[in-house]
């Protein structure tokens, strides 16, 4: 697993283990339990995690994700802490750089930020650089449906253009909040 990715997700694990299973998160309508078995889903079982991205296979997916919901919240801790099997295509260390480490960085922010009285995380230049490489490249597909255009702004001045078109708006904002 990737350096990025790696260190997220055992973050994301340690958080959600110091929540609990029945902790609220960002994630509108899901506990760390849910959000937990989301991850292991989408790692492990490909047959649902199309649920995803493909509107017709979405009730199979919350259905798999309720099932793994079930399962002991140490047995999901284990699940997420190990990584994805050898067969999964996540196991490729670069799908794991490019799809997790955003992934788990969110989500364990989405953790974080749930709790009463939580913190800004300590800025990381390296984590900040591989999260504004995602960026980069996922900020067109991100803004497609952007009705004005729409740029995104580094303080260090680095911009990326989601979407073209007039007026502009630019948001501005470290890496970490742009994601």
């Amino acid at each position: 697993m990737s350096t990025h990715a790696r260190r997220e997700r055992l973050l994301l694990a340690d958080l959600l283990e110091g929540a609990g299973p029945d902790a609220p998160t960002l994630c509108e309508g899901w506990t760390t339990r849910d959000l937990a078995a989301h991850l292991v889903v989408r790692e492990r079982r490909a047959d649902a995690a199309g649920g995803l991205v493909i509107p017709a296979l979405a009730a199979r997916l919350e259905r798999v994700q309720k099932e793994f919901a079930a399962k002991p919240y140490d047995e999901l801790l284990r699940l997420i802490r190990t990584g994805p099997p050898r067969f999964s295509p996540y196991a490729l260390k670069q799908v794991d750089e490019a799809a997790n480490t955003v992934e788990f960085y969110v989500h364990a922010e989405d953790v974080r930020r749930a709790r009463p009285g939580w913190t800004p995380r300590e800025p990381d230049p390296v984590l900040a650089d591989a999260l504004w490489t995602r960026l980069e490249r996922m900020a067109r597909v991100l803004g497609r449906k952007s009705p004005v255009g729409l740029v995104l702004r580094r303080p260090d001045g680095r911009t990326a253009v989601a979407h073209r078109g007039a007026p502009v708006v630019t948001v501005t904002g470290e890496p970490g909040e742009l994601v």
